[in-house]
């Protein structure tokens, strides 16, 4: 069952055209990646089901109901949330208010049992609850940021970049705990440059060639693929 649908997707800054015609599909706890170079298109994409921008054609689904031209706040409470590229955390602010401003726009008796939860997943974070989050390190801080979103209990959990600037070590660790985050049945649609790590946990994937899906299939299909090795796997 798709749970986040796109259907022939065009979306536009000012005059020039950087989606044409996308069209994808998340299912119920799947992790499906989208792939492709710099300038492909894909962090619009992200923008674009967030509703920070809204298409200039096509529609956008959640669980079968329009959200096309809703606004980016409602889509959170809908249940769609963007942990973005750059992490875009509230520097200035605690650890732990940075994950309780995910949880703003609910009113359920769940969000102490869903920070524990954040905990479990990211120690870290716990060791730092009190401390200023700008003073974390790049990897803390890619952990508060998908901790931040995960509060907000998403029926769709989208992921830009997350292991951009990270060591490998903790590149390793991110994919690990997005496994374990997609095993709990949370949906998760990942922007990321490291095509190889995205496809590993991939159920599926989608490449982005200048706005256009080009190819898709299962994450080892596309490993396996001689065209995507050659232009994103650097076989």
């Amino acid at each position: 069952m798709a749970i986040l649908e796109l259907d022939g997707v065009d979306a536009f800054y000012g005059r020039i055209q950087a989606l044409r015609g996308v069209t994808l599909h998340v299912d119920a706890a799947e992790i499906v990646a989208l792939i492709g170079s710099n300038g492909a298109g894909k962090t619009t994409t992200l923008r674009t089901i967030s509703g920070l921008m809204h298409p200039a054609a096509g529609s956008i689904r959640l669980e079968g109901n329009d959200i096309s031209r809703v606004p980016a706040h409602d889509i959170v409470r809908l249940g769609v949330c963007h942990a973005p590229e750059g992490r875009r955390i509230f520097g200035r602010m605690l650890v732990i208010d940075n994950l309780q401003m995910g949880a703003y726009v609910r009113r359920d008796s769940e969000i102490a049992k869903d920070l524990q939860r954040v905990y479990e997943l990211f120690p870290r974070l716990k060791e730092r609850a009190g401390q200023i989050a700008g003073t974390l390190s790049g990897g803390e801080q890619q952990m508060l940021a998908i901790g931040r979103a995960l509060m907000a209990r998403p029926k769709v959990l989208m992921l830009d970049e997350p292991s951009l600037g990270l060591a490998p070590i903790l590149v390793e660790l991110i994919f690990r705990i997005l496994t374990e985050i997609n095993a709990t049945g949370v949906p998760i649609l990942l922007v990321e440059q490291n095509a190889t790590k995205a496809l590993e946990i991939a159920h599926r994937a989608y490449v982005l060639e200048t706005g256009s899906i080009v190819t898709e299939g299962t994450g080892q299909e596309l490993l396996r693929s001689p065209d995507v090795q050659r232009a994103y796997l650097g076989v």
